[in-house]
């Protein structure tokens, strides 16, 4: 396939790469929809597909927030976004407004890298406290995830958490590094892993 775009594609690249770069998350499928002046999700939903297959964007369907711009497409910048808060004792919903950075452009060159304000302590013993921020690289595929590696993962219905990710048969197993919290059990087809973990900062 071409990797020309079309006029359609490049207007929504073009908007997509500013309200990223002005809001430092990515819009939702209504959102889109306003900017374009369309009335149904299913022309942005296709064009979505086609700057993907043309290697513009990385995006899973139907989660129009996991958009991430490829790499070299964005404007160069020496900072990581904050993409809201995850949970490090029982499950919460997490947000994806927060408008904060990291400057670590020096430190870390893999795309699509985010951070997480972890909350709570069920992650004490792995060395990662409340308060602290956890770097994430994008997962695509879980199959290739080894067990015990930390991840963030959404459980829909009680969002998105931070612990070690084991998989067993068709069962995720989210576990903890604190004694005093019972591991998670899920079926796989239920969990998104939406990241694993690169490194910790800690302001002291």
């Amino acid at each position: 396939m071409s990797n020309k775009l079309t006029e359609a594609q490049n207007q929504l690249l073009v908007w997509i790469k500013e309200y990223i770069k002005d809001f430092h998350h990515s819009p939702s499928i209504r959102q889109m929809m306003s900017a374009m002046n369309l009335k149904s999700p299913a022309p942005i939903q296709s064009r979505l597909k086609h700057l993907q297959e043309k290697g513009y964007i990385n995006w899973q369907e139907g989660r129009a927030r996991t958009l991430r711009v490829a790499e070299e497409l964005i404007d160069a910048s020496s900072n990581i976004p904050i993409m809201g808060s995850v949970a490090a004792g029982g499950l919460i919903e997490s947000f994806s407004d927060i408008q904060e950075e990291l400057d670590l452009s020096d430190v870390l060159k893999k795309k699509g890298v985010f951070a997480l304000t972890v909350n709570g302590d069920s992650m004490k013993d792995a060395y990662i406290a409340n308060g602290d921020m956890v770097l994430m690289e994008p997962v695509e595929q879980t199959g290739f995830l080894r067990n015990g590696t930390i991840v963030s993962a959404l459980v829909p219905g009680l969002g998105t958490t931070l612990k070690y990710f084991y998989k067993k048969n068709n069962y995720v197993i989210l576990e903890a590094a604190n004694p005093e919290y019972e591991p998670i059990k899920v079926n796989a087809s239920d969990v998104v892993v939406q990241g694993k973990l690169l490194a910790v900062w800690r302001k002291f």
